[in-house]
């Protein structure tokens, strides 16, 4: 039966009496939203180890501030303002930028948050305050390679301090030749580890899995490592302290701290396990290109010019970049393979570790 357009009539003019329009009407037959509080454990729920990592802080602080408010009542005003209390408030670092890193992750994770309930249906992703809020431009990185010396003084000051030199040493000597992240190293297992061959297992951030090669002689250390401390399934944690226990982040932290202690300018700088990798991918890509490069950094992504769709290269000019930096020829390595130009590396290199 079609609708009387003159009864329709009727209904606009007495809407427009009351002041309500057609909107308001869709919005009060939707259902009442979960508020901050009633939805985070969904959110945390959905959430995979990285992003827990990133955001559950951020967003711990959303469900504080905004207790008892439904999502969808949160302007972008309110985030703006949030965003700028963590920014004044962020605790203060060696490498700090008054703020703005902080700032931008939790825009990132208001996003990621509002991304979740989007995905829910309890909102439209136009009606996202987080997506129109910007994120401040994030500042050139102030990492930079290390130096031979640099490198020699870091892993001199690990050895000879500490209460676990053994542990500190195959640390800086696995992520020297890796310039794998510290998540990598830390999901070592036990079954990981293919010694014969001198290769690693690493699992890292985005769900990405590669086999890495090592020397050989590291792989020994590794083995014994594992069987000194007690690893003996094949989900083992590979990386254990002296109690036997896997190790955990907390390892790092002492290990930069105690450094700092003896170099103050691995302090004055802000130098973390990140710069071993930044110093090892820096001499892969002058020695050996960006492909080589990129494949030693695990790296998978499509983001940048088309062209890196076609640079890729393959386990073994990885294993020859390895062989030529450390001076060590490697099972995977082929007897023809050698740096553009014939040129052997000179034995001062910044990623060479000390054996």
């Amino acid at each position: 039966m079609a609708a009387d357009p003159a009864r329709i009539a009727q209904a606009w003019t007495l809407l427009a009496e009351l002041g309500v329009t057609l909107a308001d009407l869709q919005h009060d037959a939707q259902p009442a939203r979960p508020t901050f509080d009633a939805y985070l454990p969904q959110v945390l729920a959905a959430a995979g180890p990285g992003a827990l990592r990133t955001y559950r802080s951020y967003w711990q602080r959303m469900a504080t501030t905004w207790a008892g408010w439904a999502i969808d009542t949160v302007t972008a005003s309110d985030i703006q303002a949030l965003r700028q209390q963590i920014t004044d408030h962020a605790h203060v670092r060696r490498n700090s930028r008054d703020g703005r890193h902080a700032g931008e992750l939790f825009v990132a994770a208001a996003r990621a948050f509002y991304n979740r309930a989007i995905a829910d249906g309890l909102i439209q992703a136009t009606d996202s305050p987080a997506h129109r809020v910007g994120k401040p431009r994030r500042l050139p990185s102030t990492r930079r390679a290390l130096t031979a010396d640099e490198l020699t003084e870091i892993n001199l000051a690990a050895r000879t301090s500490g209460n676990d030199t053994i542990l500190d040493a195959l640390l800086l000597r696995l992520h020297t030749e890796t310039a794998c992240r510290r998540g990598g190293a830390l999901g070592l297992r036990l079954q990981d580890l293919d010694a014969t061959r001198g290769l690693v297992l690493l699992r890292e951030k985005g769900g990405t899995v590669r086999w890495q090669p090592i020397t050989l002689d590291l792989a020994a250390g590794l083995t014994q490592h594992a069987a000194v401390r007690g690893a003996v399934q094949p989900a083992d944690a590979l990386l254990r302290y002296l109690n036997g226990k896997a190790l955990t982040s907390r390892r790092y932290d002492h290990l930069w701290h105690r450094i700092g202690q003896h170099l103050p300018w691995v302090t004055a700088h802000g130098i973390s396990t990140h710069w071993l990798r930044h110093t090892t991918l820096t001499w892969v890509e002058r020695h050996f290109g960006y492909g080589i490069a990129r494949a030693y950094a695990g790296h998978t992504d499509t983001t940048g010019p088309a062209t890196t769709t076609y640079i890729k290269a393959d386990l073994q000019a990885v294993a020859a970049a390895l062989a030529a930096m450390t001076g060590q020829s490697h099972p995977l390595a082929q007897p023809g393979d050698r740096r553009p130009g014939g040129n052997q590396p000179d034995g001062r290199h910044a990623a060479r570790p000390e054996s």
